[in-house]
């Protein structure tokens, strides 16, 4: 046997999920001379001596061999209750299959239909951690940089999606005084006579050449928005040409706010909002199913169920023939009930951001500004420690479900968007 044969070694493992509270985990290393197997109850013997004729064991091979038996610790554990999906058991939309299932959140709106415009406000009860991720090639944003790991403000008071590209971006003032006007915000030292300083990251969409009187000269309507949009924010609010979708297209058809919520069977509770304005085309092209199809629970938007025709990639079917920069963006909120840092919240934000693909073709593009925001309100404590195995599992299943909830949402918006006066958008109805 040669010399690289003897000082080979090689680690295999096997995580098999029998139920939802138990994880076999064997691990089993194999090296120049023996076969030795761990499983979540101990250390085995060695199954077998093998028969090779070899030098007896280097010092280095020694220290890599117990370099391995440490680090495998990592798989000695049997994982806490939230750690993976079960194969055999499954969840359900939130009863009202809105953001807003999420336990501490509530979601306000104003529409300003003589100018085909208007503002969402995602509002948690308390200081909520939060993170963003900006795909799109021409965003439009506020505050974003707070959200940056580093940075010494961790959590937000409010998110705002609006309408009106730069000049929506005041409606971020308008929530940031309601909260100031209240006593909620940043301070290092609180006093009645210092206001607070209120954390409202905001993202706008172009809607200001769909329709609408935007001769509004220095007195652009945002600020008021988006105070009176915080102001009624509650536990329901209505989809389709709402909020920040009011003015939207999503391609060729009336985009819209959209919302969706899932809730696994195990206690985990994930939400999103997402205000449709994008470049592709939310539709197969030749049919009126939804890209996201194939992730609808039920009928909530048509029940047409997924694509029944191959698609040339070439193929755009129903998204803007004549993009321009800066004219289109989708908006996104994800949140979730489980206690999350800021470093795990941006990879949700991040694991998110496929649901725009798998409901917009195609999606990203420098015309867009597609932005997602993720935020926890930290009413339930997850047992896995930060940066371990099953902690990082965890994460994976929230962003992966996310991403599912946040396809639904799109198709869910442009599903129920009308066509308001002022604007010429076809509907998805009318297809």
């Amino acid at each position: 046997m040669t010399t690289n044969t003897r000082n080979k070694i090689l680690l295999s493992y096997r995580l098999e999920i029998k139920s939802r509270n138990s994880v076999n985990a064997q691990v089993v290393f194999y090296t120049h001379t023996t076969h030795i197997q761990f499983s979540p109850h101990g250390l085995s013997p060695p199954a077998r001596k093998t028969n090779m004729s070899c030098k007896t064991p280097t010092s280095s091979m020694k220290a890599t061999r117990r370099t391995l038996l440490t680090t495998s610790a990592a798989f000695m554990v049997r994982p806490p209750r939230i750690f993976a999906a079960s194969p055999s058991r499954h969840g359900t939309v939130g009863p009202r299959n809105l953001i807003t299932d999420v336990p501490g959140l509530q979601v306000g709106y104003a529409d300003a239909p003589s100018n085909c415009t208007g503002v969402s406000v995602i509002l948690p009860r308390a200081p909520a951690a939060a993170a963003v991720d900006i795909r799109g090639g021409g965003p439009a944003t506020r505050e974003t940089d707070t959200l940056t790991l580093g940075n010494m403000v961790h959590t937000v008071d409010a998110i705002v999606l609006s309408g009106g590209s730069v000049y929506g971006l005041a409606s971020g003032d308008g929530a940031a005084a309601w909260l100031g006007a209240r006593g909620r915000g940043f301070a290092f030292r609180p006093s009645p006579t210092t206001p607070p300083a209120p954390i409202v990251p905001t993202a706008a969409l172009y809607d200001l050449a769909t329709g609408g009187d935007k001769n509004w000269g220095a007195n652009p309507p945002y600020q008021a928005l988006g105070m009176t949009a915080i102001a009624r924010a509650s536990d329901s609010f209505p989809l389709g040409t709402h909020g920040a979708g009011y003015g939207a297209t999503a391609g060729a058809l009336k985009g819209g706010i959209g919302s969706a919520s899932y809730m696994t069977h195990d206690g985990i509770t994930v939400g999103a909002i997402v205000a449709c304005n994008s470049l592709g085309s939310v539709v197969v092209p030749g049919e009126r199913r939804f890209w996201a199809g194939e992730f609808e629970i039920g009928d909530e938007f048509g029940g047409l169920g997924p694509a029944k025709s191959a698609t040339s990639p070439e193929d755009w079917g129903l998204a803007k023939l004549n993009p321009q920069p800066r004219t289109n963006t989708t908006l996104a909120c994800i949140a979730t009930d489980i206690t999350l840092t800021n470093d795990e919240l941006k990879r949700v934000a991040i694991l998110a951001q496929d649901g725009m693909a798998r409901a917009i073709r195609p999606v990203h593009a420098p015309f867009d500004g597609d932005v997602v925001f993720a935020l926890s309100t930290a009413q339930q404590n997850p047992t896995p420690a930060p940066g371990s195995l099953e902690r990082n599992i965890l994460v994976t299943r929230i962003g992966a479900l996310a991403a599912d909830v946040l396809a639904r949402a799109i198709a869910r918006g442009v599903y129920l968007a009308t066509c308001p006066p002022g604007m010429t958008a076809q509907p998805w109805s009318q297809l």
